[in-house]
């Protein structure tokens, strides 16, 4: 893939990687998944609809870019799915032991297996929200545990791992499951309090893991396996918020972006939905003090909870 210099086309000054308090890692990566194929051109959708976006986010009142955001080269490591996999985890470490904010973009939900695992070895009890269509619980796929259906099975085994919008699962799944902290989609259209619910099965370190299809297919046509019945744009949002707000998000990766030439709303989609998540992240620190938020800013200030205490990959 090709990457401008700068993610959003933001100047220089915001752009370096020595000041910037957020990392972007691109993982253009579509090994293992199943029907739709194109996740591997996520990212490069994802940048250039980001360079057509405002940059001035009306809720926060924030320009959340003046933070700092550093566009990292790309993962392209694609020789199979376990080097991918180890790569975005070695980068992704890295980064976090710099005391970054690091984000991903991918590519298929695979990528997210390296995410997980640098994290929950950077930060003490580990949340990891899962926000999906489908489960991806399998202990395995088509002959490989790093396939994009087994995208959180290890974080099941490893991590306090609650799961949002789930609507599509194989019956092996279930022997895998913890149901107390899986909120099903069926169920959430009924219950105006799942939200809450979700944040008291969170611990204090917050890992997202967003894939876009956990969206409804009427605002996010373009991922590779659509299922009827998703989140919308404003709940999703509320929800976001909440989140940000009431736990420590430590990073986040969005995957699942499979572009289509011909409408590029999608792919616009995901740019703002992921502006606006650094927007909650960082609210706090750009806005007034009168401004309706209750952060706790020495909690939130970021990476303060860091692990350095474990072997260096």
């Amino acid at each position: 893939m090709s990457t401008k210099k700068n993610y959003a086309g933001i100047p220089d000054e915001f752009a370096q990687l020595e000041t910037a308090k957020v990392i972007l890692i691109p993982v253009p990566y579509d090994g293992t998944s199943t029907w739709g194929k194109g996740s591997d051109k996520g990212p490069q959708a994802f940048l250039e609809a980001s360079e057509n976006m405002e940059l001035y986010d009306i809720e926060t009142d924030t320009e959340v870019y003046e933070q700092g955001i550093y566009l990292a080269d790309p993962i392209t490591d694609n020789s199979s799915p376990e080097a991918m996999v180890n790569a975005v985890h070695k980068t992704a470490k890295e980064y976090i032991k710099r005391n970054k904010f690091v984000t991903l973009v991918g590519g298929e939900h695979s990528i997210s297996i390296g995410t997980i695992r640098a994290f929950n070895e950077c930060f003490d009890n580990l949340t990891v929200l899962h926000i999906d269509a489908h489960a991806d619980l399998r202990e395995s796929y088509q002959g490989s545990r790093y396939n994009h259906a087994c995208a959180v099975h290890e974080a099941g085994q490893t991590t306090n791992l609650v799961q949002v919008g789930i609507r599509s699962m194989d019956a092996i799944e279930k022997t895998f499951m913890d149901e107390e902290k899986v909120f099903f989609a069926h169920d959430m259209v009924n219950d105006e309090y799942w939200m809450d619910k979700v944040v008291e099965a969170l611990t204090d370190n917050v890992l997202i893991t967003f894939d876009l299809d956990a969206l409804d297919p009427s605002i996010m046509p373009s991922t590779g396996t659509p299922e009827p019945g998703g989140l919308f744009w404003y709940e999703t949002l509320d929800f976001l918020r909440q989140v940000f707000k009431e736990k420590n998000v430590v990073g986040f990766d969005m995957v699942e972006l499979c572009p289509n030439e011909h409408d590029k709303s999608a792919d616009f989609l995901a740019a703002k939905l992921y502006y606006k998540m650094l927007s909650y992240k960082f609210m706090g620190e750009a806005v007034d003090d009168d401004f309706d938020n209750t952060y706790d800013m020495e909690y939130k200030a970021g990476n303060s909870n860091l692990k350095f205490d474990d072997d260096e990959d």
